[in-house]
């Protein structure tokens, strides 16, 4: 079973001597029928969990309510507003730092939390070293490389990607149905107005019928080696 908290004790987080930190944030939205509110923070969860396997990092519990507003149409969506998600990374920055942590990266498994790259931009401005992961392009590359048939315009939510990291890492959590889920809507231009409702009446926009767990699998495979770049970023000379 793959846990969403991390297990391992503060004896075990100190022999690792890691210096960088990683945070998940994820979400509790609607994800249609067949996934769980909670997949944003299963996906955040599941990429820090691989960080962790891969490199000398400190993973901390996820965010798992964060900024959801788009999908406030369905009353079992939960949002906090964009001052407190600030007020949450700033605090938890202060208490690592505190504790002789060098540097964070916010995993982020929700895309409407826009707040989050101005959170990084401005720390770093503020001689806080952060960063965000992964990025769009993080995203685009890795649907490539795993052989995704949608792009991450198409398959906005919970769609091929999440169904399929999903069918991976807790394949338990994904109901039946979603090989008939399928929704587009390609023009969404007045998303931030009128929320995702006029969008969709499932929830879902995007393919979840293309999914499988070994898409799931290499997307986590590929996000994993991209990392590498971030953590250069932090390192001594």
């Amino acid at each position: 079973m793959n846990h969403l908290l991390p297990t391992e004790t503060a004896m075990d987080a100190q022999a690792r001597g890691a210096a960088h930190v990683i945070l998940p944030v994820g979400s509790f939205e609607q994800h249609g029928q067949h996934l769980p509110l909670a997949t944003d923070t299963v996906v955040a969860g599941a990429i820090a969990r691989e960080l962790g396997r891969a490199y000398p990092v400190f993973i901390l519990p996820p965010v798992t309510i964060s900024c959801s507003h788009e999908h406030h149409a369905w009353p079992t969506t939960v949002s906090v507003s964009a001052r407190t998600l600030t007020l949450i990374v700033d605090d938890v920055y202060e208490s690592l730092a505190r504790s002789g942590f060098s540097s964070l990266t916010i995993v982020s498994g929700h895309g409407g939390n826009y707040v989050l790259a101005n959170i990084v931009q401005e720390g770093n401005a503020q001689g806080r070293n952060m960063a965000l992961f992964p990025a769009r392009d993080d995203w685009k590359d890795a649907r490539r490389s795993a052989g995704l048939a949608t792009s991450d315009h198409e398959d906005m939510h919970a769609g091929e990607l999440e169904t399929s990291i999903l069918l991976h890492v807790n394949p338990e959590l994904v109901r039946d149905g979603y090989q008939s889920a399928d929704w587009t809507a390609d023009d969404r231009r007045h998303l931030l107005t009128s929320g995702m409702r006029k969008y969709t009446t499932s929830g879902v926009i995007g393919r979840p019928s293309l999914a499988s767990a070994d898409k799931g699998k290499a997307v986590l495979h590929f996000l994993t080696g991209n990392f590498a770049s971030v953590l250069s970023l932090f390192q001594q000379p």
